[in-house]
């Protein structure tokens, strides 16, 4: 396809960004999802390459950016065209392959980062590396990491991309800035930087901010990250936050609080035992959805319809518009599956993100994790259910992204399902805390498009959820 696409159609704040990239040899980029981080960051590459500043380019990304959201940016805007590239994916014989043209860009999903450079060894040929999603290598413990950390002395410049920095706290920033700078500002180890700037409890498995880090954290960044967000730059559709509280049948509230208590049920079919908190966390977020696995090869048995039942009457309200539900477990995406016959899974098929965006499926269903980076899907329709919640801020962003951004038409409706009296609302406040915490980070290393720190926002919670009851479903 011939582009159609030109640099002069880029916003002023993709150019400012353009500009922090190319003067900064090492970058993080906070962008929110749909500001256009990736032709922003290919802007920056070309201009790179065509001033011999930059020699060869490496992109590392989840899978499903790697290959389609990165080869399609690059082949259709005119300014990147020219710019030569191979998607390093398949069998280890491919792969090799792959890796041995003399292409301007290699762009590898981030799972295969270990083998990349262990197969490169002293031969690295990158002088220029970018992470999309960088939040993917917070942990200092990962392979993924200690594999890149290697090659440091290798890279001249890093750029990492994310909407997400801090998901899960401010204790997430500290491996991918130590990518950026070597340990410069926040420390050469994550244990230096835990303990300087955080305090933990006495088993050392919760850490709180000391007084005054977070600011002086915020500080030590400000100089190395741009945030953008959108609500500054572009206009966004309305979104409408619907928090919908559900009560279990009598035999299943007693049922769980048994398991809460005991870690242990007794049910039809099987007793289900846990050994640990970590696990029965689990099981109660299973329960809340309405099954519980009995086994560790996928078996299970249901213990309550509510939500199932609650989902119904949202497809009924939503008189034929297309549906997007969330789900959490593969038995909540089979027993949805059985409820609703005509609802389709996001799956590997290559038309089924076609078929949706022209109205064709009815029912998406989608596992965050599979569907949470990449994904242009506002074309298809403006409704989410969330069946089930996990513990996860980032996913929980970059799924409701999918459909409340750019060119998104209509106002975007979020509903979530809730337990009342359930780890649900455990979860849904865990994810308003990390929200406001990451929001705090973004806003204090704000720049406006002159550059200039911007003014602190006040952080509030959202004040658009709108507390629904469904009446007359579940009374016993």
């Amino acid at each position: 396809m011939t582009p159609s696409l030109n640099r002069e159609l880029l916003h002023d704040y993709q150019h400012k960004a353009v500009a922090f990239i190319k003067n900064k040899p090492s970058c993080g980029l906070w962008v929110d999802m749909g500001l256009g981080k990736t032709i922003t960051t290919l802007t920056a590459v070309a201009d790179l390459m065509d001033s011999f500043t930059v020699g060869r380019v490496l992109v590392i990304a989840p899978l499903r950016v790697a290959v389609h959201t990165w080869p399609n940016e690059i082949s259709h805007w005119e300014h990147t065209q020219h710019l030569s590239f191979e998607v390093i994916t398949g069998s280890p014989a491919q792969r090799h392959a792959r890796l041995n043209t003399k292409a301007d860009i290699h762009i590898i999903n981030r799972e295969l980062v270990p083998w990349l450079v262990s197969t490169l060894g002293k031969h690295w040929p990158y002088d220029m590396v970018i992470i999309d999603e960088a939040s993917s290598f917070k942990s200092s413990k990962a392979q993924r990491f200690k594999a890149l950390k290697k090659i440091l002395p290798k890279v001249d410049r890093m750029v990492e991309l994310t909407g997400t920095p801090a998901s899960n706290g401010l204790l997430d920033v500290w491996a991918p800035v130590f990518l950026l700078d070597k340990g410069e500002r926040l420390g050469k180890t994550f244990s230096g930087f835990r303990d300087r700037y955080f305090m933990g409890d006495y088993m050392g498995y919760h850490w709180e901010p000391r007084k005054g880090s977070e600011k002086e954290i915020y500080e030590r960044l400000q100089d190395v990250c741009l945030t953008l967000s959108a609500q500054d730059y572009i206009k966004m559709p309305q979104r409408i936050d619907n928090i919908i509280p559900l009560a279990m049948p009598s035999k299943a509230s007693h049922q769980y609080r048994e398991l809460e208590k005991e870690f242990l049920l007794e049910l039809e079919q099987k007793t289900v035992e846990v050994n640990s908190a970590a696990a029965l966390t689990n099981k109660l977020l299973q329960f809340s959805n309405g099954a519980l696995y009995t086994d560790d090869k996928g078996a299970f048995e249901t213990v309550h319809d509510t939500k199932l039942d609650a989902l119904e009457e949202m497809i009924q309200e939503a008189a034929g518009q297309p549906v997007l539900v969330a789900y959490n477990y593969k038995s909540d995406l089979a027993r949805i599956k059985a409820r609703f016959p005509k609802a389709e899974p996001i799956g590997h098929a290559s038309d089924t993100i076609d078929r949706w965006n022209t109205g064709k499926i009815p029912i998406l269903l989608a596992h965050p994790a599979s569907a949470g980076h990449g994904l242009n899907l506002q074309s298809g329709g403006n409704i989410i259910v969330w069946f089930g919640l996990n513990w996860s801020l980032e996913l929980y962003q970059q799924f409701n992204a999918r459909l409340h951004r750019k060119g998104q038409t209509r106002p975007v409706f979020i509903h979530h399902l809730v337990m009342n009296d359930s780890i649900d609302v455990t979860v849904l406040e865990a994810l308003q805390n990390k929200r406001i915490t990451q929001k705090a980070l973004l806003d204090a290393l704000k720049k406006d498009i002159t550059g200039r720190l911007a003014p602190d926002l006040s952080l509030r919670p959202y004040k658009n959820f709108q507390l629904i009851t469904i009446k007359g479903l579940y009374d016993e």
